[in-house]
């Protein structure tokens, strides 16, 4: 039997006709705005299910479907493990030295806290796996896509001042400072990421839009342990806290919040967004990246700044241009290149041809001509990538409302 050939591209090629692609390009690159083909408004996404602690010997788990059918499950692991310094950290000697000077100033309980988590997290210490449908583990779309997502996760290490209590691993806003109990111990995290069925798109937003609530519903046991002493933690997993803190208002009070904090530091999330034009498109369908002019993947993370007052901002972490499987479809062919066409009128010469049908000339000099499908060529203009940024991190925009809409999921 020979092996299934499946494509790394966007997308799986679509088997659309030149005078389909031709339409639906048409049709989202209208200068009123653009018509898609379910109907939707350009920053409007797919309706979906989502649900937190659907795996009950995971630290954190979720389940998101699309309602085309497509679903995906998270599971998060985490374990205690002894961390091995660089051969650039200081030596044995050297640290029972700077521990003394750190502790002759005072030993309260917060200060030691804040000190042993002076130590930064490394990227190794987050560890992910996608399974595909159809496709081998390291097969280029599973790869891609893993490395994609974990960049944005690891890639974060912006440092947030102060916290206490709950939110020692607060420290750091990025997800490996959180991961530091003290300089001799941290956790490991498992990302385990399912897709349950072959993709109908491309899959890397439901993917990550899973891999966010797993992370807001992920918890760990309660640290009883002091500074630099072996990690004892609390048998009772109702006291265990969340890796990113929920709102509450003890949590408010405790850090001297006024208001709602509904804006507390936020793991990413990648969203895909393609252009047709001058339009911009957030979360395509498989039709519509079958057109694409340019398809990129933006990363964006909630990073507060000051824990004191409620101003966290979305952070842009990082940009990818993905390849559109547009520039992979077959031209168009206009009628007067058509040997059916031209069979039909046999009487006209070739000089008439051209000079009814103007746009033999055009596709002979590789020009585009309306009604007839050329596959993309070239690369997206800054201006095009900057509006797209812009509508994703400025208030009110669709970043903001995407996280919004994951917070507002229940939490178990």
């Amino acid at each position: 039997m020979a092996p299934v050939l499946q494509a790394s591209s966007a997308s799986q090629i679509p088997h659309f006709s030149p005078a389909e692609l031709s339409y639906l390009y048409t049709s989202l690159a209208l200068p009123d705005g653009s018509i898609r083909p379910d109907g939707r408004s350009p920053t409007q996404f797919r309706p979906l299910t989502a649900e937190t602690g659907i795996l009950p010997g995971a630290s954190g788990s979720a389940r998101i479907g699309f309602a085309d059918g497509t679903q995906a499950i998270v599971g998060i692991k985490a374990e205690v493990e002894k961390t091995v310094l660089p051969s650039d950290t200081l030596d044995l000697r050297q640290l029972h030295l700077q521990d003394q000077a750190n502790y002759a100033g005072g030993d309260d309980a917060d200060g030691g806290r804040e000190r042993s988590s002076a130590t930064t997290g490394q990227s190794s210490w987050v560890q992910m796996s996608i399974e595909i449908p159809g496709f081998r583990d390291d097969d280029a779309l599973p790869v891609f896509l893993s490395e994609m997502m974990r960049e944005s996760l690891v890639g974060s290490a912006a440092t947030a001042t102060g916290g206490t209590d709950g939110e020692s691993r607060g420290k750091f806003a990025g997800l490996k400072g959180r991961l530091v109990i003290n300089r001799r111990w941290h956790w490991r995290l498992y990302l385990d990421i399912l897709l349950l069925s072959p993709p109908l798109s491309y899959p890397l937003p439901l993917l990550s839009l899973t891999t966010h609530l797993a992370l807001l519903s992920t918890r760990l046991p309660k640290l009883k342990s002091k500074k630099e002493e072996d990690p004892l933690f609390d048998d009772d997993w109702n006291a265990a806290e969340y890796l990113y803190p929920r709102p509450s208002p003890a949590y408010d009070s405790r850090m001297g919040r006024e208001g709602p904090s509904h804006q507390l530091v936020r793991p990413p999330v990648t969203l895909l967004i393609i252009s047709a034009g001058d339009n911009i498109i957030f979360d395509p369908s498989r039709e519509e990246i079958a057109v694409a002019d340019s398809v990129l993947a933006v990363s964006i993370g909630r990073e507060d700044e000051d824990p004191k007052a409620n101003n966290a901002k979305l952070k842009l972490l990082s940009i990818r241009t993905i390849d559109p499987p547009s520039r992979l479809t077959q031209p168009g062919v206009p009628d007067s290149e058509n040997a059916t066409t031209l069979a039909a009128s046999t009487s006209t010469t070739a000089d008439e041809v051209g000079s009814q049908n103007p746009s033999s000339t055009a596709m002979g000099s590789g020009e585009e001509v309306p009604g007839v499908w050329r596959p993309r060529r070239g690369g997206v203009k800054r201006s095009l990538i900057s509006r797209m940024v812009k509508m994703v991190l400025e208030k009110g925009g669709v970043g903001e409302e995407v996280m919004e809409g994951l917070e507002g999921v229940e939490v178990c």
